[in-house]
């Protein structure tokens, strides 16, 4: 990457030093020369594909969207050269009194995403992809629990919430989806409020999907009262934008209840694959959090009652056990 790098700028004089990592195999890097710095990202091409991210950055930043520019690239190797956002991550930016004015940014940006973002080419987040996706929660997750052993009871429940979950999701208007639209992929920019990462995975799909990843994020929660007032606010921005057609909140609000369940069991699906598999134990903390949503919709949805005795009864119980820290030696 070194070399590489040298050849792009025509010198060795530069330092780097890592800048972040994430959930993926990517590795981020920032690259210090003649007083500017950029963003390096290595991404083994065997398992990413950083092609996809420049080209869909630059295809964002062509209806106006602040995603890095790409100073220079080669595909084969897995490198990219890119704007440095700098480190003024949303999650760590994010309080009482920001609140407003950041979402209300993020939202506008949602808005061009869903109204001008591209579409074709991307993949179709049809039923077999939802459903790939729920079955991570009962094969990570559920298979994480320790002494949880599924019966017949458990599959049913599961298998009839699948169903409902995928038949609204379908439903709704179909729209160009980030697909990790939350606070740890937007950056505060003092210019183009926000910068907007990990947009490699965006498909055609639901149009609550992004708003209720904002809005419910995994890794930090608001009241619901003042989350249903910003996703109130962003259905009427919708309407004025064309994204939406049909006048009625009600549905549009069910619609966001339930895309966030099967956002929220893939989530913690996912959480325990990178514990299990990929040894990144860490996003256990995010579970409670995540299942927290889950449970406050189920209880709230009567053809969700399955889901949410199978949460009261079996999974919360055991939940401790697996988020807990493990001990350390003579602790």
């Amino acid at each position: 990457m070194r070399r590489w790098a040298a050849g792009i700028l025509g010198s060795e004089d530069f330092e780097i030093a890592p800048a972040s990592s994430d959930a993926s195999f990517r590795r981020y890097w920032r690259l210090f020369h003649a007083g500017a710095t950029t963003v390096l990202m290595d991404a083994p091409p065997d398992l990413e594909d950083c092609g996809r991210f420049a080209d869909l950055s630059r295809r964002f930043r062509a209806v106006g969207l602040n995603t890095p520019e790409i100073h220079a690239e080669d595909r084969a190797a897995g490198f990219l050269m890119l704007t440095d956002f700098g480190d003024r991550v949303y999650l760590g930016e994010l309080n009482a009194d920001t609140a407003d004015r950041l979402y209300g940014d993020a939202l506008g940006a949602l808005a061009t995403i869903q109204a001008c973002g591209p579409t074709d080419g991307l993949p179709r987040y049809d039923a077999p992809f939802l459903r790939r996706e729920l079955g991570l929660f009962g094969e990570w997750f559920l298979g994480s629990l320790p002494g949880f052993v599924p019966d017949a009871q458990t599959s049913a429940a599961l298998a009839a919430v699948e169903d409902r979950l995928v038949a609204s999701a379908l439903e709704q208007p179909r729209v160009c989806v980030h697909r990790d639209y939350h606070s740890r992929n937007l950056m505060l920019t003092e210019a183009g409020n926000p910068g907007i990462l990990d947009f490699q995975d965006a498909v055609v799909g639901p149009v609550t999907y992004d708003l209720v990843s904002l809005l419910r994020d995994c890794y930090i929660a608001w009241p619901a009262e003042r989350v249903t007032d910003w996703a109130s606010g962003y259905f009427h921005l919708a309407r004025q934008s064309g994204v939406l057609q049909e006048d009625d909140l009600g549905r549009f609000l069910r619609w966001l209840d339930l895309m966030g369940v099967q956002r929220h069991l893939k989530a913690c699906g996912i959480f325990a694959r990178l514990d299990r598999r990929d040894g990144k134990p860490h996003y256990l903390a995010d579970i409670p959090r995540t299942l927290s949503y889950v449970r406050e919709v189920s209880a709230r949805y009567p053809e969700l009652d399955g889901l949410s005795r199978l949460l009261d009864e079996r999974v919360l119980p055991a939940l401790d056990a697996l988020v807990a820290p493990a001990p350390t030696a003579g602790g």
